[in-house]
């Protein structure tokens, strides 16, 4: 990462203020560092020269003024850190967050869930001491470092000369070092994000692996992965005392170099006490701030490895093409038809379906058909949204984009509906701005769940519901939207996978009664019972066989 990515400025517009602001207190700083040395020079040679207290006393007075004043600097300084980091990693977070359900399950497919919460979690937490430590030191080094140099230039033009060439050492031994430093942190990373994603893995097949008698092994895994991220910690360690060890040494010589060449001047003769005091004290200022980037910059150096991996997401979904006005469930004409021109999926690895031309019309029971892998589900994520596709898709008279929005008249749900802590009946209204106790006893009903108590409590990932029940929770939530936002079309991945006959003849009822009341029921099935209540069906046969009909 760039010492300020300018992405930063573009996803979080909270960055920019922090600048202002920063920038704003770095030139009170300066003020006060220019100040301070000018007073404490005249305090110090009146007392050499002799002078009284009383005219001496003043400027005392206002030496203790302007360290007070750096004080409040200071303080705020890390107020307006503190803040605009908090409200920086919130717009980050939000945004990724945006990002992700605008890309879509087809790219979250490809990704590793606990390494995206990873990132949203501590990844963006590790950017307080980018804001708090790297960036405002930062600010001052563009701000202090420059004036103070040129301030001593117009008084002594030796020393400066001395702190030209010497200060460029620093940024060298930060580039060398911080190139090292990123390789590391990016490997820390990557090794966190394996111990989260094997972690979470471990927890979802516990019972899988308890069955088959293979949870010890486990934990050799995650004792070998945990191994591997404390070595890679202690690498980071290393390399960043080895930063400020490089870092403190160069300023320290640079800074006896100057302090060297003013003290022969001043046995000689040719210097001015006032002027060789002023520039010494001036001198180590110059060069500190430089110094506290480098030390800044390795304790920021997770959080800026987080910070890339959340500017690629945005600028993934920023990729995507604009997004076009979506119709409102509710917006739709009766008449309205869902229509599919030619339609293709296309992950980027060539076609994995044939170009399809249908209709779902709003009243019926579609189902799409075929074999495993034929792209039935492609095409469903198509529909949705989800999945990059060539042809139109339009319904009624209004093209529908490829986009990650929301799209309002459709409600629909997947194989493996996510479940969250609490009742049946919250998980049925989710996403709703109100629960209806009347609708989701409805839509449990014609989910085939009249069975489940809406006060049923629900645990973590669906527990303390069996694989069918949890499917038609899931349907049930996908009625339940329908009803309450007037979805023109309602889209069912197998909902009948997991369900014995009966069951599966009364949610078919219920589908039935959800097309009459107008909308497209488009369901994904291969099973026969499903077929046969359809009033259409769209067979779809694997792309190297016979392209689709």
């Amino acid at each position: 990462m760039r010492p300020l990515d300018p992405r930063l400025l573009r996803y979080a517009v909270s960055a920019r203020w922090l600048l202002l602001g920063g920038a704003a207190i770095g030139i009170a700083t300066t003020v006060c560092i220019l100040a301070f040395a000018w007073l404490l020079t005249a305090c110090i040679t009146g007392a050499v020269e002799g002078r009284p207290l009383g005219e001496i006393l003043p400027q005392i007075g206002a030496l203790v003024a302007v360290a007070g004043i750096r004080a409040v600097l200071v303080y705020g300084q890390d107020l307006v850190a503190a803040r605009g980091a908090a409200k920086v990693k919130s717009e980050l977070r939000l945004g990724v967050l945006d990002a992700v359900r605008r890309l879509g399950p087809s790219w979250l497919a490809g990704q590793s869930s606990a390494r995206v919460a990873t990132l949203l979690g501590r990844g963006m937490d590790a950017l307080d001491d980018y804001f708090s430590k790297y960036l405002p030191q930062l600010i001052l080094t563009a701000i202090v470092t420059p004036v103070i140099v040129v301030v001593i230039l117009m008084q002594d033009w030796v020393s400066a000369i001395f702190i030209v060439v010497t200060l460029p050492l620093i940024p060298i031994f930060m580039i060398l070092i911080g190139l090292a430093t990123q390789v590391v942190q990016r490997r820390q990373w990557a090794v966190l994000g394996d111990l989260s994603s094997g972690f979470v893995d471990t927890l979802g097949g516990l019972a899988t692996l308890k069955i088959f008698g293979r949870e010890r092994r486990q934990i050799d895994r995650m004792r070998s992965i945990t191994r591997d991220y404390r070595t890679q910690t202690m690498r980071v360690l290393r390399v960043s005392f080895l930063s400020s060890f490089a870092l403190e040494l160069a300023a320290s010589l640079s800074v006896a170099l100057v302090a060297v060449s003013i003290g022969l001047r001043l046995v000689d003769g040719s210097m001015a006490l006032s002027v060789g005091l002023f520039v010494l004290l001036l001198a180590p200022e110059a060069f500190l701030p430089l110094r506290q980037v480098g030390a800044g910059f390795h304790a920021a150096a997770e959080g800026v490895a987080a910070a890339e991996d959340a500017f690629d997401i945005l600028d993934a979904a920023k990729s995507r093409r604009a997004d076009s006005p979506v119709p409102a469930g509710r917006d739709v004409e009766a008449s309205g038809t869902l229509t599919l021109t030619d339609v293709s999926v296309d992950y980027g690895n060539g076609p994995v379906l044939a170009p399809i031309s249908t209709e779902f019309a709003r009243g019926q029971l579609t189902v799409i058909a075929g074999p495993s892998g034929a792209g039935k589900s492609s095409l469903l994520g198509a529909v949705l949204g989800f999945a990059p596709h060539t042809g139109t898709i339009a319904l009624g008279q209004t093209p529908i984009p490829f986009t990650g929005r929301e799209r309002p008249w459709l409600a629909w749900t997947g194989q493996r509906p996510s479940l969250v802590v609490g009742s049946v009946a919250e998980n049925v209204a989710l996403g709703s701005a109100a629960l209806d106790p009347e609708r989701v006893r409805h839509a449990l009903d014609l989910a085939a769940a009249a069975d489940l108590s809406p006060d049923l409590a629900v645990g973590v990932a669906g527990t303390g519901l069996s694989g069918g029940q949890a499917q038609r929770v899931g349907i049930a939530r996908a009625i339940y939207r329908t009803l309450g936002r007037g979805c023109a079309v309602l889209l069912l991945d197998e909902p009948s996978s997991a369900l014995d006959a009966e069951t599966e003849a009364r949610l078919l009822d219920g589908l039935r009664v959800v097309a009459d009341a107008g909308v497209a029921v488009v369901v994904v099935s291969h099973r026969e019972a499903v077929i046969q209540r359809a009033d259409a069906v769209l067979r779809i046969e694997p792309l190297v066989l016979a392209g689709a009909s």
